[in-house]
């Protein structure tokens, strides 16, 4: 049986050369980086080279990236971190209503701790107004929290203005750039943005791994307490593998990025064509221009998303039926749902996924089991 692969959004295939780079610090370098012998300090090197790499990348100073141990961990530092060490301008944050729920999770929390959360609506695409994070700014706001590229519809935020618009009020700005990292050219020396999170596994790097990068001059609290890695912000014993996998797997991502680029909308869009001439009751969810490059959200009207799903399964074809953080919940998508669609379209909905490691095999086998399943195949 033919497998195809099309969840890329929830977690992408290591690549070759990321593992060969791993290998000695999983192997023969494996000394803690903390310590002063000189097994110690090959990690410690290690740690910091990648940095380097990273920041380099990012167009960022190697003194602005913080190593963490996922996506999620550094959404949760840069909320609560902001919050809590800005608090004494104000205790008002601003984010919207279809971030992840690493977003949104935090900043429920951080309402039980008494601060005040607008939750910004989104427009039928997913896009946020600009007008509406303006008349959402107050004195005495002090963070706001937008994601760059959406995980589920693949909606592509216009961060530099919402970003601007938060720095021409004296805010922090925050961006959850999980699914933009390696897919987007992203210019941290352009885009006024204070902190960023992405996450390694989403281009094509090591599961457990994370980082933040934040602005110089931008106060925030220490996450984990225990030791003094990462310039005494956040403790524990640094993931030397993971780190350099991560770096190596950012600058792979990053090489030759408009080509991979070109080559993966290429076969998003023959699938969104085809797909949607099926049958005229399908629905594309998300921007149809501003998009990340892989991204399909389709809703399959008359079809329950997770028989689809299951039924791809068993023809060796892996999708989604909404986030990966969310995949065992039986209630529809929140970001469908804030967009407008009802509960019962969102529930007929399905994410595809695609990478530059796609290929138009993948597609024409996706589009003949697809055919089948919705009764359309005339053969």
């Amino acid at each position: 049986m033919q497998q195809v692969y099309l969840d890329n959004a929830a977690t992408t295939a290591l690549k070759p050369a990321v593992l060969q780079a791993m290998l000695p610090y999983l192997q023969e370098l494996y000394g803690n980086a903390s310590s002063v012998y000189q097994l110690a300090q090959t990690s410690k090197r290690a740690i910091e080279a990648a940095r380097e790499s990273m920041a380099s990348l990012l167009h960022a100073d190697s003194k602005e990236i913080y190593f963490t141990a996922s996506g999620t961990e550094a959404d949760n530092w840069a909320l609560k971190g902001l919050a809590i060490a800005n608090q004494d301008k104000g205790k008002h944050i601003i984010t919207s209503s279809i971030e992840h729920h690493a977003i949104l999770h935090s900043a429920h929390y951080l309402e039980s701790q008494g601060f005040e959360v607008t939750y910004l609506p989104v427009d039928e695409f997913g896009l946020v107004r600009s007008s509406d994070l303006q008349a959402s700014m107050r004195a005495d706001t002090i963070l706001v929290s937008l994601m760059w590229a959406n995980n589920e519809v693949g909606t592509i935020q216009p961060i530099a203005e919402l970003a601007k618009i938060t720095k021409d009020h004296g805010a922090i700005f925050h961006t959850d750039s999980v699914q933009a990292i390696g897919n987007l050219d992203v210019d941290l020396s352009i885009v006024p943005v204070d902190a960023l999170s992405l996450s390694a596994h989403k281009f094509h790097g090591p599961k457990g791994v994370g980082a933040l990068f934040l602005r110089s001059g931008v106060k925030i609290d220490s996450f984990l307490h225990g030791g003094s890695q990462e310039r005494d912000l956040r403790a524990g014993t640094e993931n030397v593998a993971g780190i350099v996998g991560m770096a190596k797997a950012l600058e792979l991502a990053l090489a030759d990025l408009p080509e991979k680029t070109k080559s993966t909308q290429a076969l998003r869009d023959q699938l969104i064509k085809e797909a949607m001439a099926l049958d005229p009751r399908i629905k594309l969810n998300g921007h149809p221009l501003k998009r990340l490059p892989g991204n399909v959200n389709l809703s399959f009207p008359g079809f329950a998303g997770d028989v689809l799903l299951m039924s791809l399964d068993m023809q060796g074809i892996a999708a989604s039926s909404g986030s990966a953080c969310s995949a065992l919940s039986v209630e529809p998508s929140h970001v469908l749902l804030a967009m407008g669609l009802s509960r019962e379209l969102a529930k007929s909905t399905l994410r595809f996924s695609l990478s530059e490691d796609n290929s138009q095999a993948d597609i024409d086998h996706l589009l003949t089991v697809l055919r089948r399943l919705l009764g359309k195949d005339q053969s």
